[in-house]
């Protein structure tokens, strides 16, 4: 047996790594009332809205797996099938934990300290990070076994992709307007109407808050991620698949010649998902020695742990394409795919935790308007190096490997995705364990621990949305080559998208609107639901006797913010997701395949530009409304006006950041998976 053939094992053995986790992170001691009263509330939200968006999303995977068995094949619609459970998998179990990690999180800095708080955030988003990269194994190894026996066959894994990226589109929309409206309206009501603090236990908006940072950071970004890894990996078979024996390219991959053929080919389908085996293991590796870096800095030990994971990732993968026969330009591509990944990550931890910021947080003296400009300014800066970071990619990898190469730029930069989920999903856990404790009333030492692990999760998730899309223009580029030769392979010539034909220039320009477009939609849904949540909240500051004094005996309807969140949410999400799997379909059989090549070229380009700037543009503006909070600005601190410009920049941000933004990626990803899966009807 190959290695090849072990990766669904590799894969259930992470699941069984992540039960683990999940059952340290579960285990509670002694809790008082009040601590488990506002967790549960948390998790009893954050499940119903999950069991509510996913019995709409069966729906919509029962029409579409109905519709690939009658146009398609019985292949692809079990794939897809496959490929929306995973993820659906995936997301449930991220949840599960992290609603229990966010108590146990509160509790280790009440009783053990920073340390000990820190492993135990970090521990419970490990749960979703070793889960999607097992579950990923487990999916895509599984199905690599049954179809991989034959290059032709293998075009059914696409399938699989296809049901991830359609639920994770689904599931970030979603989950973005949810948590945005929440904290919007509970923003807006709460801090900047009537001056309470953040988490506030008056304000009855802060428990759906709390409960979307969950939907939206976790479960939302974990089907993203997810969606990535698999994508990149589906990509890179099917690019393999199509080269033809005997040519130029194929040639190219081999290391001397010893190698050729049919065996080389079979070589090359099988090595990323070799890659992400190897991946997953140097992720275990580096989520254990959280043991012992939790003793420095929390930010040195967080960014210490990736790095080790994408050092062992590295040393793994040279040896094992070495042994191959494959040529070590493949491992130059993997290598450059993860360097530029850490290098997305730092350049955005730069634009949303140092100077830039600093620069908005000063702006905030002279009011919303100029804190608002300055930060659009840095977000719009912010594309510049990220974008020339995946051009290096994209040229070295095409340089040393061809097309093949870009997918395995995409593979490197993915493979170890367990660390760096983990690291992602840490921040909303920190997030909620400061509200947990403002809510309690646990005292000013436990809300330092808190706030000093919840600042660091702000960038932490800035640098895990970089990442995020650093990982989506690559993946997105390796599903479109993978489009390119599967629709040649079955004309029997190349592809030509010429971009002084004009059906190619009006893909073009149709694709290059859809990122405007969906953004439009997003953005609206956010202000529509934050609109109900604010006059839900001043309603019941209103109307509630003794609730903004904070009487004992005055409660706050918690219940019903949660409720208009999860309506608002489920209903909006709906029109952008069924927008990014139409439109494709539409293009591809209206104008021909070349001009949906060309509007994926045009997505992919706006949808990246629109994802870095919204992204960093709204973690610069949330970052710099704490660096105030902080008294980091001279002369400035809670309560005064640059302040309230600043928590004004950062509501503007926050659906920038957490909706609008991640939605980008998702949606340039579903549209070029789409197009790969119908890609054989084109012709």
């Amino acid at each position: 047996m190959n290695l090849v053939d072990l990766t669904p094992v590799l894969g259930a053995a992470g699941l069984v790594f992540a039960l683990a986790l999940f059952w340290s992170v579960s285990r509670m001691g002694a809790v008082p009332d009040r601590m488990r009263e506002i967790a549960d509330a948390i998790h009893s939200g954050a499940m119903a809205f999950l069991r509510r968006e996913y019995s709409i999303l069966a729906v919509f995977v029962v029409i579409v797996t109905v519709l690939l068995y009658i146009f398609l094949n019985p292949q692809t619609a079990v794939s897809f099938i496959c490929g929306a459970l995973c993820s659906v998998v995936a997301g449930f179990v991220g949840m599960q934990s992290a609603t229990r990690a966010n108590l146990r999180t509160t509790l280790a800095a009440k009783e053990s300290g920073q340390g000990q708080a820190l492993l135990m955030a970090f521990n419970g988003g490990a749960v979703m990070g070793v889960a999607v990269a097992s579950l990923g194994l487990v999916g895509v190894g599984a199905l690599f076994r049954v179809f991989g026996g034959d290059f032709g066959s293998m075009q059914f894994i696409n399938g699989f992709a296809m049901g991830a990226s359609s639920i994770a589109l689904f599931a970030r929309v979603g989950g973005g307007i949810y948590t945005k409206a929440a904290d919007v309206g509970a923003d807006l009501v709460g801090k900047v109407e009537a001056g309470i603090p953040e988490d506030d236990p008056r304000n009855p908006g802060v428990i759906a808050d709390n409960v979307g940072d969950n939907v939206g950071d976790v479960a939302g970004m974990g089907a993203d991620i997810f969606e990535s890894y698999v994508g990149s990996i589906i990509a890179t078979i099917a690019i393999a698949a199509t080269l033809g024996v005997g040519s130029d390219a194929l040639l190219k991959l081999s290391a001397d010649g010893s190698v050729s053929g049919d065996m080389l080919k079979t070589a090359l389908t099988a090595l990323p998902l070799v890659l992400a085996g190897i991946g997953l293991v140097a992720s275990l590796l580096g989520i254990l020695s959280m043991h012992v870096l939790k003793k420095i800095d929390p930010a040195g030990a967080l960014r210490y742990s990736t790095f080790i994971s994408a050092a062992l990732f590295l040393a793994g993968g040279f040896f094992y394409i070495q042994s191959q026969g494959i040529a070590t330009g493949v491992f130059y591509s993997a290598l450059f795919g993860t360097v530029v990944g850490i290098s997305i990550g730092l350049i955005t931890e730069y634009y949303t935790a140092a100077g830039p910021v600093r620069r908005i947080a000063a702006a905030s003296k002279t009011g919303p308007a100029t804190n608002i400009i300055t930060g659009l300014a840095v977000g719009l800066s912010s594309t510049a190096l990220p974008v020339l970071a995946i051009c290096v990619a994209i040229w070295v990898s095409n340089a040393t490997a061809g097309l093949y190469g870009i997918g395995i730029a995409a593979v490197g930069m993915l493979a170890t995705v367990g660390i760096t989920m983990s690291v992602d999903a840490y921040g909303p856990i920190a997030d909620n364990a400061g509200g947990i404790s403002e809510m309690a009333g646990l005292g000013p030492e436990v809300r330092k621990i808190t706030d000093t692990l919840d600042s660091l999760g702000n960038t932490t998730a800035a640098i895990g949305k970089g990442f995020a899309i650093g990982s989506a223009a690559l993946t997105a580029l390796a599903l479109f080559s993978a489009y390119n030769q599967t629709v040649s392979t079955a004309l029997g010539e190349t592809l030509q998208i010429i971009l002084t034909d004009p059906k190619v220039v009006i893909g073009l320009f149709i694709g290059g609107i859809l990122p405007f477009f969906i953004g439009a939609l997003t953005m609206t849904s956010v202000g529509r639901a934050a609109e109900q949540m604010v006059q839900e909240i001043r309603r019941q500051f209103r109307e509630i006797p003794g609730l903004l004094e904070g009487k004992p005996d005055a409660k706050p309807d918690a219940a019903r913010c949660v409720e208009i969140s999860t309506t608002a949410a489920l209903k909006e999400m709906v029109l952008p997701g069924l927008t990014a799997v139409i439109a494709p379909v539409i293009v591809g059989f209206g104008l021909g395949p070349a001009a949906l090549g060309g509007m994926l070229a045009g997505a992919t380009v706006t949808g990246v530009l629109l994802a870095l700037m919204m992204a960093n543009a709204g973690g610069a503006w949330d970052n710099a409304k704490k660096m105030i909070e902080k008294g980091e600005i001279d002369g400035e601190e809670k309560g005064t006006e640059a302040h309230k410009a600043a928590v004004v920049g950062d509501t503007v941000g926050d659906p920038f950041k957490d909706t609008s933004g991640p939605s980008m990626n998702i949606l340039i990803k579903l549209m070029s998976v789409v197009s790969l899966v119908i890609a054989p009807l084109l012709i």
